[in-house]
């Protein structure tokens, strides 16, 4: 590497105060070779404990602490003088460069340690270390950002309350009132029910929605194969009974799948993976995958469901992790890569056992952790009983909701088609009594709860 970078970085850190407080938070002394290594160390050092720049006279004696061999104290005291010299330089310029330089630094040091790991000779990192440590080489950059001042940035935060934030819209109007027009960018939001209720037919139902609406849309699953998945999506879609699939001639088949093909500019991937086998590193190599395979972008992603998947910091051996931690790591995973991708992702989650008996589910009756809806921007769950299967109906009610005053729509009832897995809004006229919105806190599970939930609502399921 040459030496002109290293020089250039270590004289300004030295004499230009403001290029130091900008940039030494960035820099790894890893990006240096040599003496130079040594040298930013000792810079570092000294500002980090008396908050200024060291003058020359006390670098010296730093030098003179060190443990440098006489070889290299001879080059020290060669480079010393212009390392000192206070040169005129553009303040934007050099922090451009310096980085570049680091990111090239980081990307090559993370190459060199990949190759290491490749060929069995490193001391702790296994093959499957290599995508994260390339990863976050190239993710470099000085993030200049030290947070919002409340008085200065008035004018920021007033664009924020009046500016359109990116939205992936529902073909439901009541999903559309309570996440203010869609779920936003950079969430996780999760639908929860039993088993059979309907938590795979709405992601389902979404999906196809987003795909109607010229959305990308990547669909993971681990439950169900693609397929099935894809069966679905077809039955939603051609407004068929999925019994019915198997009887369309191929003719008509291709003619409806025509028709859905002209009508979107949007693609739809399914892609399945073994149940709790793929976690988050498998995911971001897909998206990378698809991208450069298919030059396909998602605009959201479905994961059917989270409970199933595996994390990617903490192995499950034996019970020797329990649900909560292990769950809610791969909650926190699987927002992040929302972030990263700057996205939504729709997952779900099973209900409990108290939860299955229970009238008014709650956050308390997630299955498996209740880290999962700590770390979800929304979460809702599906109810249902005789009376409302009856009509073709199921109950949402919201547990969590970042995008809005969840008390304002706290329960509301979908018309739901499951031989053709279809969701659509329902007059409030048109669903039975007792079902009435509740802006109250979740219902407890006590004695006596249970008794007026039983009056209230009769013997609902989840």
């Amino acid at each position: 590497m040459s030496d002109s970078i290293q020089k250039l970085v270590l004289n300004n850190l030295l004499v230009n105060d403001e290029y130091t407080r900008k940039v030494i938070p960035y820099i790894n002394k890893e990006y240096f070779t040599g003496v130079y290594k040594d040298l930013f160390l000792m810079v570092g050092k000294y500002v980090a404990k008396y908050n200024e720049l060291p003058s020359l006279e006390a670098f010296k004696i730093e030098i003179e602490k060190s443990n440098l061999r006489e070889s290299e104290l001879a080059e020290v005291s060669n480079l010393l003088p212009e390392l000192f010299k206070e040169k005129e330089q553009n303040i934007k310029w050099l922090t451009e460069e310096t980085e570049h330089w680091c990111q090239d630094r980081s990307a090559y040091n993370a190459i060199m340690e990949s190759i290491k790991i490749y060929d069995g000779k490193h001391d702790s990192l296994s093959r499957q270390a290599i995508p994260d440590l390339l990863t976050k080489a190239l993710s470099v950059s000085f993030d200049r950002n030290v947070g919002h001042d409340y008085i200065e940035n008035v004018e920021e935060r007033y664009s924020f309350y009046h500016e359109k934030h990116p939205r992936v819209p529902f073909d439901l109007d009541s999903f559309n009132e309570i996440t203010k027009g869609g779920f936003a960018f950079k969430s996780l939001n999760v639908v929860m029910a039993g088993p059979g209720v309907g938590k795979s037919a709405f992601m389902c139902h979404h999906s196809a929605a987003c795909l109607s609406q010229g959305q990308n849309v990547l669909y993971i699953t681990l439950e169900m194969a693609e397929e099935r998945i894809a069966e679905r999506i077809d039955a939603n879609l051609m407004d068929v009974n999925i019994d019915d699939l198997y009887e369309l001639p191929k003719n008509t088949y291709f003619e409806k799948m025509d028709k859905i093909a002209k009508k979107t500019q949007g693609k739809l991937i399914i892609k399945e993976y073994p149940t709790s086998q793929a976690h988050v590193n498998h995911f971001r190599a897909l998206l990378n995958e698809l991208k450069l395979k298919k030059e396909f972008i998602p605009d959201i992603i479905f994961i059917d469901y989270l409970n199933i998947c595996a994390s990617s910091r903490i192995k499950s051996m034996g019970g020797a992790v329990n649900s909560y931690t292990y769950v809610k790591s791969i909650a926190e995973e699987v927002r992040g890569l929302a972030v990263e991708f700057d996205l939504p992702i729709v997952s779900a989650t099973q209900i409990n056992r108290s939860g299955y008996t229970s009238s008014d589910p709650g956050m308390e009756d997630t299955a498996e952790s209740f880290g999962l809806p700590a770390t979800a921007d929304f979460l809702g769950v599906f109810v249902t009983n005789d009376e409302l299967e009856e009509l073709g109906q199921l109950m949402f009610i919201q547990l969590k909701n970042r995008y809005a005053d969840l008390n304002k729509k706290k329960r509301f009832v979908l018309g739901v088609n499951k031989a053709k897995m279809q969701f659509y809004d329902v007059d409030e006229s048109m669903t039975p009594k007792g079902i009435e919105e509740d802006t109250g806190p979740v219902f407890d599970n006590s004695d006596s709860g249970s008794r007026i939930s039983s009056e209230r609502f009769g013997d609902i399921q989840v």
